[in-house]
């Protein structure tokens, strides 16, 4: 005997609605759970809970229903619809492959990441010459004498300084507002002048 197992038959199963007893069963039953249904009085005569009015609303929710029958939670559907896509069924097998094609194709998987780790370090030794290179010119900078009677440095210190560089008495768009965990109320100030 093999065991199958089917995950739609179990969603099915575990997110079923409880049964309501039949009015066949006696009232004195006690319900384990305590649910405004279970709650409600079991009236015979209109083989529903709660009397006339339960049943005008169960015909109310039928007639809502239309033909399909019960009306499922979109939560419950959307969790069907992802058990339905990891049924046995729609995974497809995995890949068997005889030894050369194997190797084939592992061959040119470690090519391919050959290239990607050569382009890679590619681009970092590109940008540690960037790096390097702008290094070297501050350097010589911080060690070069100033023009006229400038101090050593002097360079230096002006071209970090940034003057100008935010335009007139301007500041980095980083320091215009507050950093903060949420966006502003209002996305941007127009009005706004320093």
């Amino acid at each position: 005997m093999s065991l199958t197992l089917n995950i739609r038959g179990l969603a099915t199963r575990l997110f079923a609605r409880p049964r309501l007893p039949t009015p066949t069963t006696t009232t004195t039953a006690r319900f384990t759970t305590l649910t405004p249904v279970m709650m409600a009085r079991f009236d015979s005569s209109a083989n529903t809970f709660g009397g006339k009015a339960g049943l005008a609303a169960k015909q109310k929710r039928t007639a809502k229903k239309g033909s399909k029958g019960e009306q499922r939670d979109p939560k419950m559907i959307n969790m069907l619809k992802h058990f339905a896509i990891l049924s046995p069924r729609r995974i497809p097998p995995p890949l068997r492959m005889a030894r050369n094609r194997h190797l084939r194709h592992w061959t040119i998987h470690r090519a391919w990441l050959l290239f990607r780790r050569r382009e890679r370090e590619g681009r970092e030794r590109t940008l540690m010459r960037q790096y390097q290179g702008m290094y070297a010119a501050c350097e010589a900078l911080r060690l070069s004498d100033g023009p006229g009677t400038r101090e050593t440095g002097y360079l230096y210190r002006v071209a970090m300084e940034k003057k100008g560089v935010y335009g007139h008495h301007g500041v980095p768009i980083e320091y215009a507002r507050p950093q903060t965990e949420t966006p502003a109320r209002t996305p941007w100030n127009h009005d706004w002048k320093l």
